[in-house]
C-alpha cells in the first residue's frame, strides 16, 4: 500500500513539474512571439484575434474559414504577387482610425493605389464591408495559414491575474513547497541518523568501558591472589621445639 502511494505521489509530482515547465516555456515563447510583427516561430507569425470581423455569420456561412476574437491565428509571409482574390491576409493598417494595428481580412479585389502600385481591397467577412484604406505590398505581413482557438483563449486567460495565479503561481508554489518539505524530511532523517550513530558510538564506548572495568577487576583479583600466594610461599617455617631427654 505504501509503495502504491509513493508511486502515485511521484506520478503527480512529475505531472506538476511538467505543467510548471510547460507554463514557463509557453509564457516565454508566447510573450516574445505572439502579436509581434518582427518575430516568428519556424517562419510563422502568431496573432491573437482582437475582433469578430471574421467570425461566422449569415453573410459568410458558406466560407470555409472563420475565427473569433481570442483565437490564435498563424500567418506566413508569401510573395504578395502570388496572392489572389479570396485569400486571407494579415497587414498593418494605414487607416487613421486604427493606424498601425494588425488586421487579418479577406481579399475582395486586386487593384492599384493612386501611384499605380499594386494593392488589395480587403473586408471583414462578418460585416461584408470593405476596409477604408487599400492594402499595398509593403504593409502585408503574411497569408493566413490556420488557427488554434483554445491556445489563443488560454494565452488571453494566462495574461489575467487569475490565469497567472492558477497556471503559473500555484504550480511553482506547490513545486517549491514539495521540495521544501522534502528538504526538511531529509534534514530530519540526517539528524536522526546522526543521533542514532552518536548513540550507537556512545553505547559501544560504554560497553567497552564496562568490559575494561570488568577486565581490570579480574586483573586486580588475580593480582591480589598472586600476592597472597607469594606471601605464603616466603613465610619461614616455624622452629620445631623439642624437650631435652631425661638424664
Amino acid at each position: 500500500m505504501k509503495k502504491t502511494l509513493n508511486i502515485i505521489k511521484n506520478v503527480l509530482m512529475w505531472a506538476l513539474v511538467a505543467v510548471a515547465v510547460f507554463m514557463m516555456i509557453f509564457t516565454i515563447v508566447s510573450a516574445s512571439t505572439f502579436n509581434r510583427n518582427d518575430r516568428n516561430l519556424f517562419g510563422y507569425k502568431a496573432y491573437i484575434v482582437a475582433s469578430d470581423s471574421m467570425s461566422k455569420s449569415e453573410l459568410n456561412a458558406t466560407d470555409k474559414v472563420h475565427f473569433n476574437a481570442g483565437d490564435l491565428i498563424f500567418v506566413k509571409y508569401v510573395n504578395p504577387e502570388t496572392l489572389k482574390v479570396g485569400d486571407i491576409i494579415t497587414y498593418q493598417s494605414q487607416d487613421g482610425e486604427n493606424f498601425g494595428k494588425t488586421i487579418t481580412h479577406k481579399i475582395r479585389t486586386i487593384t492599384t493605389d493612386a501611384e499605380g502600385n499594386p494593392s488589395f481591397i480587403t473586408y471583414g467577412t462578418n460585416t461584408g464591408t470593405n476596409d477604408t484604406v487599400i492594402v499595398t505590398y509593403p504593409y502585408i505581413l503574411g497569408k493566413y495559414q490556420g488557427k488554434s482557438a483554445w491556445l489563443g483563449h488560454f494565452f488571453t486567460f494566462l495574461k489575467t491575474t487569475v490565469g497567472y495565479i492558477v497556471c503559473i503561481f500555484i504550480p511553482f508554489t506547490l513545486l517549491i513547497l514539495y521540495h521544501g518539505i522534502n528538504c526538511i524530511k531529509l534534514f530530519r532523517r540526517y539528524k536522526n541518523e546522526q543521533m542514532e550513530q552518536m548513540q550507537a558510538e556512545k553505547d559501544k564506548l560504554m560497553a567497552e568501558r564496562e568490559e575494561n572495568a570488568k577486565m581490570l577487576a579480574e586483573l586486580q583479583a588475580l593480582k591480589a591472589q598472586l600476592t597472597q600466594n607469594n606471601s605464603q610461599d616466603t613465610t619461614p617455617p616455624a622452629e620445631e621445639v623439642t624437650e631435652p631427654a631425661n638424664k
